[in-house]
């Protein structure tokens, strides 16, 4: 089994994890994980924080010479303006300074609530680990799974379909090679948009957004590429891969709803108009599909065809014009703090979404086809796809 535990504070000295189960033997370059720290980091509407970051991993074990070792795998990411805020978020006992206690909460975050659940007068105890900022680490800890599921053949690709009420124009039986042009087209823009048309109006959209003092949200779509048959299972509800993945995106700070293949639309139609028909190919010894509209999933299994899902993410709750709130200390209404500066974090929210569920396919791939090492792994693999051939 894949699991990792995480670490750390939005302004504190680093971010953290320890990721167990990744077998022994996997080519794993930190390079290649900052490669998507850095597209987390991109995006029209980000704020000047991520100027200032530029976030890079460092494998602190489980690695030697660039291979796996089969053991944990501690990940860090060190904040590097961590000089402005060591007296703030300083571990030593002492007096946080008067100013920089904060009693507001902002409307739509964790602050009140999480203030209230544990304890805390002081709100920065809630928001610096409730912050997505902490999607940093869940970065780097999905490019770990990406480089397990490229060693046989899956690529986890995201890009944005709508951001405020502009949407990209949907292709409803995109093939393989369509899904990784969009995804190439995506790369080059600013919104990550793969429609460059509706990247343009979604770029005017947020400057208007700003203009304001408001924010936006949206939505972005994440695909599978050539996933096996049978990831997931039907046998009890807690193993069906839908709802892994489903609990995976709505982890993301600010996800509201997911769909998975067609999706809501499928509650509107026929169910002729819904279902794909099976066929079968002599020549490749496959059963396959003309449509998709199941996004790749069965009964909570995979059908071999790729997986697509869907991801809505609500506006950013903290305004330059700022919602109404009330201090916890003095009950008085206050107009809600100011913490960050962004205005739409739709294109790096689907990066986060490629993150997590590269790592809940990683761990299901490692449930299906198991080993210590990638080798014996592959074996596995193997001997399977020979036995769905012959089915």
């Amino acid at each position: 089994m894949l699991r990792y535990l995480n670490g750390g504070e939005s302004h504190g000295k680093y971010l953290l994890a320890v990721l167990e189960g990744v077998p022994a033997g996997l080519p794993l370059s930190q390079d290649e994980v900052n490669q998507d720290l850095a597209r987390r980091q991109k995006g029209y509407g980000r704020g000047g924080r991520m100027r200032v970051e530029e976030d890079r991993v460092e494998f602190g074990c489980g690695v030697r010479k660039g291979i796996t070792l089969g053991n944990p795998i501690g990940l860090l990411i060190a904040n590097k303006d961590w000089e402005n805020w060591k007296e703030v978020m300083a571990a030593e006992p002492g007096p946080v300074p008067p100013e920089r206690v904060v009693t507001r909460p902002r409307p739509g975050h964790a602050d009140l609530v999480g203030a209230i659940k544990y304890g805390h007068r002081d709100i920065r105890n809630v928001l610096e680990k409730a912050s997505a900022r902490e999607t940093a680490i869940r970065v780097a800890v999905g490019g770990v799974a990406k480089a397990l599921l490229a060693q046989f053949g899956m690529r986890v690709l995201s890009y944005t379909t709508e951001i405020g009420d502009v949407a990209v124009k949907r292709n409803e039986s995109p093939s393989v090679t369509d899904m990784i042009a969009a995804y190439e087209r995506a790369e080059a823009s600013d919104v990550r948009s793969p429609d460059p048309d509706a990247g343009s109006r979604m770029v005017e959209r947020i400057r208007a957004a700003k203009h304001r003092g408001d924010t936006l949200g949206g939505v972005f779509e994440v695909v599978v590429t050539n996933p096996p048959i049978g990831l997931g299972s039907y046998t009890q509800w807690d193993r069906r891969l839908g709802a892994r993945l489903a609990m995976a995106a709505m982890s993301i700070q600010a996800m509201k709803g997911v769909e998975i293949g067609m999706g809501f639309e499928a509650a509107r139609r026929f169910g002729s108009e819904v279902h794909d028909d099976i066929y079968y190919e002599q020549d490749g010894k496959r059963f396959t599909r003309k449509t998709n509209n199941a996004g790749g999933l069965e009964g909570g299994i995979t059908n071999g065809e790729p997986i697509v899902l869907r991801v809505a993410m609500k506006p950013i709750s903290t305004l330059y014009s700022p919602k109404k709130s009330v201090d916890i200390q003095t009950k008085e209404p206050f107009d809600a703090t100011v913490e960050r500066s962004d205005i739409c974090t739709v294109p790096a929210a689907g990066v986060v979404g490629e993150a997590v569920v590269a790592f809940e396919l990683a761990n299901a791939m490692i449930e299906k086809f198991g080993g210590d090492s990638l080798e014996e792994m592959k074996r596995n693999y193997d001997a399977y796809q020979a036995y769905v051939r012959a089915f």
